[in-house]
């Protein structure tokens, strides 16, 4: 089991800057990928950025050049630092972790998917993003 804990989410103005962190505990060896993952109020979690073991990593179109998805292997700590911030970034963010490649292909596939197979196998309980204009 991986248990993952989201922080560093919070209030900031269009423009601004937050960066959000996940600690893994547990069997964190077994980890392939790490992503993070967002879902505003009415509308389905959509895949955001995801990392794998070799350090590779993808974004979701609406974030590109704006988030950088990032790991600190020996602290076991996921970070997603979120420039440029938009009203439309809203939303809660969760971070999750599977061990299975190909489900991290599938995950990475789908991102900028809103409602798409982002079967990962552990999730944290997220963190509240806020972005005013």
């Amino acid at each position: 089991q991986v248990q993952l804990v989201e922080s560093g989410g919070g209030s900031v103005q269009s423009g601004g800057s937050l960066r959000l962190s996940c600690a893994a505990s547990g069997y964190t060896y077994s980890i392939y990928c790490m992503g993070w993952f967002r879902q505003a109020p009415g509308k389905e979690r959509e895949g955001v950025a995801a990392i794998d073991s070799d350090g590779s990593t993808s974004y979701a179109d609406s974030v590109k050049g704006r988030f950088t998805i990032s790991q600190d292997n020996a602290k076991n700590t996921l970070y997603l630092q979120m420039n440029s911030l938009k009203p439309e970034d809203t939303a809660m963010y969760y971070c999750a972790a599977d061990p299975d490649p190909d489900r991290c292909m599938t995950t990475v596939q789908a991102l900028g998917v809103m409602g798409g197979h982002y079967g990962m196998d552990y999730w944290g309980k997220g963190t509240l993003v806020t972005i005013s204009s």
